[in-house]
């Protein structure tokens, strides 16, 4: 699709582990907008429009957005809320600016830990009539996808294994000084504490602005948009094969195109939502990166490590902090970063192209795939 305005991101803020209860979440939301607005060099004065991502159940509130308004800077502006996923704020608030309509957009998404039972408020985004009843919370369909997994590759616990070894090996150097994890909850066979992480409250914010705004305040390195996929699965879990991601084959498809990438392997920096190792595992195959069959030797080589060719997750990913509903956008904005050049004690010198992957809901039922690059 050829965009009418090509967007950029020219601000990020990410807090993937908020802990403490000092702050209200109306605080938590303010403080994520004006960090990112702080990166930018802008003000909200700045802002044409708002997108948020956030979740009533997750917040215990009946229409979020509302409560949001204030605190992003929403009053007498244009805001809208996307209650499916945090990347889907960020594909609406980058098309609005492709559009023309709108020069800079606010992108906004939070997690909090509030709601006395998570896995309660997850089982109400669940089918009413079967998953519903089970009880069927997002932690146990990643164990289902996980189970299945297992059972058409016999060694795919041995390779989720080396993945978790590899993000929090990347996450010693992401975050030196790291913020307390919570204890972790009940497991879910076949997973274990090391192959997820429990729930944290997070949030994460981003700056899009348009070619012309960008050229009028001199951005010295923003990460400009070069192509964006998405896609949805079915929710029914008995309509899918929880061992495959076709909804990921299909915007990466989409990405790819958009962005004339022929060979995944060339990009610089790949950050995955890695719910669960399994997770990544699966993300590997569909997004191309590496076809299931040369998993084991491309792990043995070191070829998704730091310092190989397709280096993912440096930040550490989800498994690392798990803020559940921002995890996507979280990915995006950590790509991003990596483009600016602002990523940090994990940052990959000179990187020129990155890919990020946002997988949420029930065995990753929405997908989204965005590659960034820079000018």
């Amino acid at each position: 699709m050829a965009y009418r305005v090509r967007p950029a991101v020219v601000g990020c803020a990410i807090r993937p582990a908020i802990t403490g209860r000092d702050r209200s979440l109306e605080e938590i939301i303010y403080d994520i907008s004006q960090a990112a607005l702080a990166d930018a060099g802008l003000t909200i004065e700045d802002i044409d429009g708002i997108v948020v991502g956030c979740n009533d159940q997750f917040d215990g509130r009946a229409i979020s957005v509302m409560m949001a308004s204030g605190p992003t800077g929403g009053v007498d502006r244009d805001i809208l809320s996307t209650p499916s996923s945090s990347e889907h704020a960020f594909i609406l608030g980058a098309l609005r600016v492709a559009s023309g309509q709108f020069r800079t957009q606010l992108v906004v998404a939070w997690s909090p830990t509030e709601a006395s039972s998570l896995s309660e408020a997850q089982r109400l985004g669940a089918d009413p009539y079967f998953h519903r009843a089970l009880p069927l919370d997002e932690l146990s369909s990643h164990a289902l996808q996980a189970s299945a997994l297992n059972h058409v590759w016999p060694n795919a616990w041995v390779f989720a294994e080396t993945v978790a070894v590899k993000n929090r090996r990347h996450a010693a150097v992401a975050w030196p000084n790291p913020p307390a994890r919570p204890k972790a909850g009940p497991a879910r066979w076949p997973l274990t504490e090391r192959l997820t992480t429990a729930p944290v409250t997070g949030a994460v914010a981003m700056v899009l602005a348009g070619e012309s705004f960008v050229a009028e305040r001199g951005f010295p390195a923003p990460a400009w948009l070069r192509g964006m996929g998405w896609a949805t699965e079915a929710a029914f879990l008995g309509d899918r094969d929880l061992t495959r991601a076709p909804a990921l084959e299909e915007v990466a498809r989409q990405a790819y195109a958009e962005a004339g990438v022929t060979d995944p392997t060339t990009f610089d920096v790949v950050e995955i939502t890695d719910a669960t190792a399994y997770s990544e595992l699966i993300a590997y195959d569909a997004l191309g990166l590496a076809p299931r069959a040369e998993i084991a030797p491309r792990m043995a080589d070191g070829w998704f490590a730091r310092g190989g060719r397709s280096p993912v997750n440096l930040s550490g990913g989800v498994i690392t902090f798990n803020p559940v509903f921002c995890t996507g956008l979280i990915r995006i904005a950590e790509v991003a970063n990596q483009i600016r050049g602002r990523a940090g004690p994990h940052q990959v010198e000179g990187a020129r192209m990155g890919l990020a992957h946002a997988g949420s809901g029930f065995a990753m039922q929405y997908q989204a795939a965005v590659v960034l690059g820079a000018a």
